[in-house]
């Protein structure tokens, strides 16, 4: 994986001053960076809903379909808001100051069945630094199947993409639960974003025994004690696990792969603009006046905010997004946002749409690409 370097001569005066007026809006409120009584009841919630259908499910000795395909399709919207409310934050670090409680919080990626040390690296590391640069960030990787931007090649088959995104969105969580985690062990060891040797071995001992705590208590154990076919069972545990799929996708989806945000490829390793400007070039808000969906998305659908300032829990982020929108106008520097879900979700298939029908979307920004 190529570390390319951002600019540090670009925007060193926008960057200042918005962490300086963000810093200074905790200050003079007195207010910690972390979660708040807010955080910890919604934490309380989302634990609550993803857990009492599981158990209903383990003891409750139900047997009618219907019911137990309702309980776990409540379950998938549990583990997907889990991951987004709870999980994203203690794995960034920013849902205390105390590295011990993060450690705690972050062992909800185990029960919704994702490993913690990947998920850092993927997201944490790659992700957040090189958003939307082609061929490193693993978040628009076209896996064949998609087209994602005007420099991804087009095949006949895109024309459709917008038909059948939903169905292969649902694929990603599920290869997570299965092999990615052990496969992308290995790449990052190749990758030195793991060490190999001792290091290797103890972390990859980690996830399998992580992978082996989710298996037994969420697919094995009902498997064996509800008392219908195990394989009806186990149909229900995928069906759960796609509608987790979906609705991730159309949370992190409708922020990156939008006609607004731009596309990368870079030729060496030098890009001609900031960190900062990078992250507001490439990334998109919805719905901010809609607290129900924050308080279920981890207030991702300020997605600016928090690729801006990732070591802020997302309770702040309505509060801070003011300070970076008067910033950003300030500098003329862009800051994208749509009305609604409703309108980001749209907006993200009509570029599906478009980019299988066209060899080049004028719907996008221009391509960039950045020389050495």
């Amino acid at each position: 994986m190529i570390r390319y370097k951002f600019s540090k001569k670009q925007d060193q005066e926008f960057t200042a001053t918005l962490r300086s007026r963000v810093n200074n809006y905790f200050q003079e409120n007195n207010l910690n960076r972390d979660a708040n009584s807010t955080m910890v009841i919604k934490s309380i919630c989302l634990f609550t809903w993803y857990l009492t259908p599981y158990f209903i499910i383990i003891f409750s000795g139900i047997t009618s379909l219907p019911i137990l395909m309702s309980l776990w399709v409540v379950m998938g919207l549990g583990k997907a808001f889990i991951g987004t409310a709870v999980m994203h934050d203690s794995l960034h670090g920013s849902y205390s100051n105390s590295k011990k409680v993060n450690f705690w919080m972050g062992l909800s990626a185990m029960i919704i069945g994702v490993d913690s040390l990947i998920w850092k690296i993927q997201h944490n590391v790659i992700h957040h630094t090189y958003t939307n640069i082609e061929h490193t960030d693993e978040d628009i990787l076209p896996r064949f199947v998609f087209r994602f931007s005007n420099n991804q090649p087009k095949m006949w088959f895109h024309r459709f993409q917008h038909i059948y995104a939903p169905i292969f969105y649902c694929v990603p969580l599920l290869e997570w639960l299965t092999t990615k985690d052990f496969l992308k062990a290995f790449d990052y060891k190749k990758m030195r974003l793991i060490k190999p040797g001792a290091e290797f071995r103890k972390e990859f001992a980690a996830i399998v025994l992580r992978k082996f705590f989710y298996y037994i208590f969420f697919v094995a154990v009902p498997m064996l004690v509800v008392p219908i076919p195990a394989w009806i069972t186990l149909v229900m545990i995928l069906v759960s696990s796609g509608v987790t799929g979906i609705m991730l996708a159309m949370i992190f989806q409708t922020a990156h792969v939008v006609p607004s945000a731009a596309f990368y490829e870079i030729e060496g390793e030098e890009v001609d603009h900031s960190w900062s400007a990078h992250q507001l070039l490439t990334t998109c808000n919805y719905g901010m006046n809609d607290k129900v969906l924050s308080w279920l998305v981890g207030g991702l659908n300020f997605q600016v905010e928090h690729h801006l300032f990732p070591d802020i829990c997302h309770v702040h982020y309505p509060a801070i997004a003011p300070i970076v929108q008067q910033t950003t106008k300030e500098f003329g520097l862009p800051y994208y946002a749509v009305d609604s879900f409703g309108d980001a979700v749209k907006s993200h298939f009509h570029m599906l749409k478009q980019l299988g029908k066209q060899e080049v979307y004028e719907g996008q920004p221009a391509f960039f690409v950045a020389k050495a």
